[in-house]
């Protein structure tokens, strides 16, 4: 690594997914747990997702990404690097916030599994009723 490599950082959290994201100006290598983007997320799909901030932001093959992700699933693990990669833009450049703010790349996707409630079987299902 060199001495003038400036990095910027973003974290991001979706369900119980937490990603923590380096970015920094280079070819376009994006790296998640040490392995290539399209290795790590199989899925075309959550691929898209994962990587539509920098669409977005028309930085696609203009910058290198480096994340750590864990918890959660493949869909949360998506959502929390999207979250995380557009955060480190924003502070990489400020006049990408609206961009990105418009398209809804900045907002916290909050929905959480709902906990299981004591005297039933599940989050919202009852035990059936008998009256008799």
């Amino acid at each position: 690594m060199s001495e003038d490599l400036v990095e910027f950082l973003g974290t991001g959290r979706r369900k119980t997914s937490i990603a923590r994201v380096r970015i920094s100006t280079g070819s376009g290598k994006i790296v998640v747990n040490g392995k290539p983007i399209g290795e790590y997320c199989y899925q075309e799909v959550t691929q898209k997702m994962a990587l539509s901030p920098l669409v977005t932001a028309n930085l696609l093959g203009k910058v290198d990404a480096r994340m750590n992700v864990f918890g959660g699933g493949i869909s949360g693990q998506a959502g929390a690097i999207r979250l995380g990669i557009a955060r480190a833009l924003c502070e990489m450049d400020t006049t990408l916030r609206p961009i990105l703010k418009r398209a809804g790349h900045l907002t916290r996707d909050g929905r959480k599994k709902e906990r299981k409630k004591p005297g039933q079987p599940g989050a919202r299902k009852r035990f059936q009723f008998s009256k008799r």
